[in-house]
């Protein structure tokens, strides 16, 4: 079918993105609800990959593989993580943003960017009438996309069978791929060997899964396209001082720092300021 706003399907992918996560901000907002948050993140990437995909219609091997790639991501990520959430009844993050509408709007913006920044490469990809021959890079970027998933995976239902478990409520997982890494389910979008020592945090990354996305997409890309970069870098950044592994720091300073600690307390990891509340972990903004 060819071009629907601009010829790389930005606009397009902007508009969708932000209609679908808006919808489910309603949502949230009217019932109060946290159990499709993360659903709707990862299911608007399977969206914006058959959309962008069928719209252009070309229906190239690239295209058809890469998107594969993003709906296979999206799928198991978005229905572990709906079972999960109905397992375990509630998402602590939102303890303070369901009465707060303007704070649960801050995450739903920063949501839809997310989604729609990082799924650059595949929709350059799809929105492109070139086609060169298979080359390393492709091949490459698979391999590097089928260990981050398949370690990403791997480390949800670990973490998963753990947390399930009564006797580990309120431990830190150290089981599995836990043992030798504290986030191996983040190897899915990157992998990252963290040492805490002396209060210095010490980071060193391989990227993985999306970087993987990218690498495949290098051989379509020409000019100003390769801005797509942004959207790994901006994941990578995203989990590793944001929202991905300081939070999750911060959680297991106060595992070990609670019960000492009183309640209502607060904690700085990785220079930013957190409330210890019981067994849950706020980020104070």
């Amino acid at each position: 079918m060819g071009t629907v706003i601009d010829s790389h399907f930005l606009g397009l992918t902007a508009i969708v993105t932000v209609g679908y996560q808006l919808l489910f901000f309603i949502i949230t907002a009217l019932l109060k609800i946290d159990k499709v948050t993360d659903f709707a993140g990862s299911t608007n990437f399977v969206i914006l990959a058959i959309l962008t995909l069928v719209v252009k219609g070309s229906w190239h091997f690239r295209q058809v593989v890469l998107s594969s790639l993003v709906v296979t991501w999206g799928l198991r990520l978005g229905l572990f993580l709906l079972r999960r959430i109905l397992q375990w009844g509630e998402d602590r993050r939102f303890d303070e943003m369901r009465g707060n509408l303007a704070r649960l709007a801050v995450f739903w913006i920063f949501q839809a960017v997310w989604v729609w920044t990082v799924s650059l490469p595949v929709t350059v990809v799809n929105a492109s009438d070139r086609n060169p021959s298979l080359s390393a890079a492709d091949v490459i970027g698979w391999i590097i996309w089928a260990i981050g998933f398949s370690i990403e995976a791997i480390a949800d239902q670990q973490k998963l069978s753990f947390k399930n478990s009564p006797e580990n409520r309120g431990k830190w997982c150290n089981v599995g791929l836990w043992k030798y890494t504290r986030h191996p389910n983040y190897f899915g979008e990157f992998k990252v060997e963290v040492i805490l020592e002396k209060g210095a945090f010490i980071s060193s990354i391989v990227i993985f899964l999306w970087w993987g996305i990218f690498v495949a997409s290098t051989p379509v890309l020409d000019g100003a396209e390769w801005l797509v970069i942004f959207g790994p870098v901006f994941l990578t950044l995203l989990l590793l001082f944001i929202s991905g592994m300081p939070l999750l720091e911060a959680t297991k300073f106060a595992l070990n720092t609670l019960p000492s600690k009183e309640v209502d307390d607060t904690c700085t990891q990785s220079g930013i300021t957190y409330r210890l509340k019981e067994a849950s972990i706020q980020r104070i903004f």
